[in-house]
């Protein structure tokens, strides 16, 4: 029952007796176990969540509203409402609700006063559209512009105008009151075909835009009352907006398409108002219709193998003009922005073919370009493979490695391109960075069985590119001061510090093998403040990660004399640069950072000076305290060497004493056997003897 899932917004009655908007969702009728019967279930289009759950009981009145609305009260003051996207989501579950209660849907309560006499009958005969003539155009207006605020009028006139060519006469009235200057009648047309764009209906959309009505559309929508004089938008689209065919198009069908939707498209965003966000499903229809389109045009395209082998064969041909490579460029882009409205299968069928095709060694010959137009052209396209398979860039990087020299591969070339942009705002180095960033983030590379993407490529990377991509920043620091800097630097050092956070090991072999940390703080001597945070952010980020490597290089180093420098310089200046430093520290502090902390105290004394925080006081504590526990460690682990040492000392004693009697034993004399009773003096003679000569032992050993 009701299995197909509708579109609804729920509303609440308040306490105010206004109606609160609590959600929007799908609603099902569903058997509910708790609830021991059948419910209304509204399921948030967000995350899944549950919006509403409401048993549908017998004794409770439910009321159908305008075709769109359901309404009930499920206690005294507790309203519940049901606004549904479409007329045949809302009589489905009206119909769900009558079978539950046991009722006939199409009769209605006698006791139900609120709905309005227009909402009742079940034709159209109510909505009856003047003869299409000059002198009622006004009228259609009116009544075009009145039933758009009732969702079941709307769906009525729609129903109407698919019949009796109805458009078609409007618009041949269009060229009657064009060529008779008639002012009043084409604003009236204005209102009218604007109010039929706005009934959202698929239907009326393939009439106005097909190829016989589509310029007259445009010509009832340049008659804005709202305008002094009318836009050229026909002028427009006829004489500026040319249509070039980089490689002829044999299939007719094929241009009439991209025709259309470049002049949908131009109706969309130039001719129609933006919908306001209380407006979320105004003209949806119309965006449907493009995005169909485009759908329709890219499969097309994809299909015709010829013609892109065509496309593709001219873009490498190194006789082919700027202007004609232009051209090229400009189509791929639009071919692969139209290529974002497929579905994920023929989006990966179509690449694979641009793959086979050879769109990535095509791209690096035209990047490699001076025409500023082309480069820009193919960095778009190089984005949209980018934001398809990060993956499949690089394996082309890679395969590229075996064959080529270093200068000459397509990352370098890339890097290149980043080091060497003219621009002062530097907007093509911004993107190309980020593309580059996209490369080298781990989190978007594969591991399988037989390989680590992860591994190859940022092996390679750093063996083969880090070099020309921190080549600026090494020119810059290479004598004893830091150079003029500059925005580029600034990027360079922004991709480190993502490096430093995601390539643990690679960064951390580059950065101690190169002593880089060292050049980079040399920029706290430039007069940028940017370039000097960026500098202080980098350090930040390696001691973020607690690694010992880190801080031991840093120790050796002395790395924190630039630092604190810049601190002091800074004065008792409150900015970015000194919470910068000062967060550093406190860091170090706050993670006890047990070997900086050390450094730090015992070889900046000056910071102890700085009063307005507790972070130096605090490191100093933390020192002290820590001294105090090494010495109790000291101590302690003194005290446990002693006493082993003495036990160890009397048990060795004991050992020889022991030794010693018995050597002792075999050499006494032993009395006669026949004797058993010796005499009592010699007994008393041999004892002490023998007692005398092991004391004297004990105390040569002592």
């Amino acid at each position: 029952m009701a299995d197909r899932r509708h579109r609804v917004r729920i509303y609440v009655l308040s306490d105010d007796h206004l109606w609160d908007n609590i959600g929007t969702g799908q609603i099902s009728i569903s058997y509910v176990e708790r609830l021991q019967g059948m419910a209304l279930l509204v399921r948030s289009e967000t995350d899944g969540s549950l919006l509403l759950e409401s048993k549908i009981n017998p004794q409770t009145l439910y009321k159908k509203q305008q075709g769109v609305l359901i309404i009930w009260y499920e206690a005294e003051n507790h309203g519940m409402a049901l606004s549904f996207q479409d007329i045949a989501g809302c009589r489905e579950i009206w119909e769900g609700i009558c079978q539950v209660q046991g009722k006939d849907p199409t009769v209605k309560d006698p006791l139900d006063k609120s709905e309005r006499p227009v909402e009742k009958a079940d034709t159209s005969t109510l909505i009856k559209l003047p003869v299409c003539e000059l002198n009622t155009l006004e009228q259609i207006a009116n009544l075009v512009t009145s039933v758009l605020a009732s969702p079941i009028l709307r769906e009525r006139l729609a129903r109407i105008l698919e019949h009796d060519n109805y458009i078609k006469k409007l618009l041949q009235l269009f060229h009657t009151c064009e060529d008779q200057q008639n002012t009043q009648g084409l604003h009236h047309l204005h209102d009218i075909i604007k109010g039929i764009l706005s009934l959202n209906k698929t239907t009326l959309l393939e009439i106005l835009f097909s190829d016989e009505c589509i310029m007259d559309v445009v010509g009832c929508l340049e008659y804005d009352p709202a305008l002094a004089q009318p836009k050229k938008h026909r002028e427009f689209l006829t004489q500026n907006a040319k249509f070039k065919e980089v490689v002829p198009i044999t299939d007719s069908e094929l241009r009439k398409k991209i025709h259309q939707t470049y002049r949908v498209q131009y109706i969309y965003d130039i001719l129609l108002p933006a919908p306001s966000m209380f407006e979320e499903n105004f003209l949806s229809s119309l965006t449907t219709f493009i995005f169909f389109n485009k759908v329709e045009i890219v499969s097309m395209l994809q299909e015709d193998e010829k013609f892109l082998f065509q496309v593709f064969a001219q873009l490498k041909d190194e006789t082919t003009d700027n202007d004609k490579r232009l051209e090229l460029m400009l189509f791929f882009k639009d071919f692969f922005a139209f290529s974002q409205t497929l579905e994920p299968h023929s989006k990966d069928m179509l690449f694979k073919t641009l793959t086979q095709l050879g769109i990535l060694p095509a791209l690096k010959m035209v990047m490699n370009m001076s025409d500023l137009q082309i480069k820009t052209a193919a960095t778009d396209i190089f984005t949209y493979l980018m934001e398809y398979s990060p993956s499949m860039i690089r394996a082309f990087i890679m395969q590229e490695a075996e064959k080529r020299e270093d200068e000459d591969l397509f990352i370098n070339m890339i890097i290149e391109q980043i080091v060497g942009d003219t621009d002062p705002e530097l907007g093509g180095a911004f993107h190309l960075v980020g593309l580059l960033r996209c490369l080298l983030d781990p989190d978007n590379m594969l591991i399988t069985i037989n390989t680590c993407e992860r591994s190859e490529f940022l092996n390679f990377f750093y063996k083969h590119c880090m070099h020309n991509l921190i080549a600026p920043l090494l020119a810059t620091t290479s004598g004893s001061k830091c150079g003029e800097g500059n925005i580029l630097l600034n990027l360079i050092l922004e991709l480190l510090i993502f490096c430093v956070q995601h390539h643990t090991y690679y960064i951390k072999h580059y950065i101690l093998s190169n002593d880089l940390l060292r050049r980079v703080l040399m920029l706290t001597e430039s007069k940028h403040t940017f370039l000097l945070l960026c500098a202080i952010r980098f350090m930040r980020r390696m001691i973020g990660l607690k690694d010992e490597l880190y801080n031991r290089y840093i120790i050796q180093g002395n790395l924190f004399e630039p630092v604190v420098k810049a601190l002091l310089d800074n004065g008792t200046r409150y900015n970015m640069l000194n919470s910068a430093i000062i967060e550093l520290f406190e860091y170090i502090r706050v993670e006890n950072i047990k070997s900086l902390v050390v450094h730090v105290v015992e070889n900046y004394n000056v910071l102890q000076s700085i009063e307005y925080v507790k972070t130096f006081k605090g490191l100093k504590i933390k020192y002290e305290q820590e001294k105090h526990r090494q010495n109790q460690i000291r101590e302690n682990l003194h005290s446990m060497l002693y006493s082993k040492i003495l036990c160890q000392g009397v048990s060795v004693l004991d050992m020889k004493e022991e030794v010693g009697f018995n050597e002792d034993m075999k050499d006494a004399v032993l009395p006669p056997l026949e004797n058993d009773f010796p005499d009592d003096d010699t007994f008393m003679e041999t004892e002490p003897a023998a007692r005398r000569m092991r004391r004297g032992r004990k105390l040569r050993v002592m």
